[in-house]
């Protein structure tokens, strides 16, 4: 059995999902309803990881910082994907320890996948 990197993304988005559900945060939205730009995002995420095998969960963060500071995403107290603000707009170690997990489970998860995602 092989998957797909989308469907390698599509699995971290819908941890990601559950998890920040387990904290209480039900802005998440399911990958079949997710925008474009996020959808974007955790796919990037996957190749990011399988083209590092090293990486590590802060390096995750750095490379998703860049990429929203090229989308033009700035620091906001409240995700406002109109306006492009995010609170987590900042370094992996000024994360809420909840935040820095994230990173972590979607890391977990890519590894354990990799293995049977085709076209890497």
């Amino acid at each position: 059995m092989a998957i797909t990197i989308e469907q390698a993304a599509q699995i971290c988005h819908e941890a990601n999902l559950t998890f920040c559900a387990s904290l209480k945060d039900f802005s998440q939205k399911s990958w079949k309803d997710a925008p474009e730009w996020q959808r974007k995002s955790a796919i990037t995420g996957v190749k990011f990881h399988l083209a590092r095998p090293r990486s590590n969960p802060s390096d995750s963060h750095s490379s998703w910082l860049e990429e929203k500071r090229r989308d033009g995403w700035k620091y906001g107290a409240v995700k406002d994907p109109v306006k492009k603000e995010h609170p987590c707009f900042v370094p992996f170690e000024a994360l809420p320890v909840e935040q820095q997990r994230k990173d972590y489970l979607f890391l977990s998860i890519v590894r354990a996948l990799e293995p049977i995602i085709e076209n890497k």
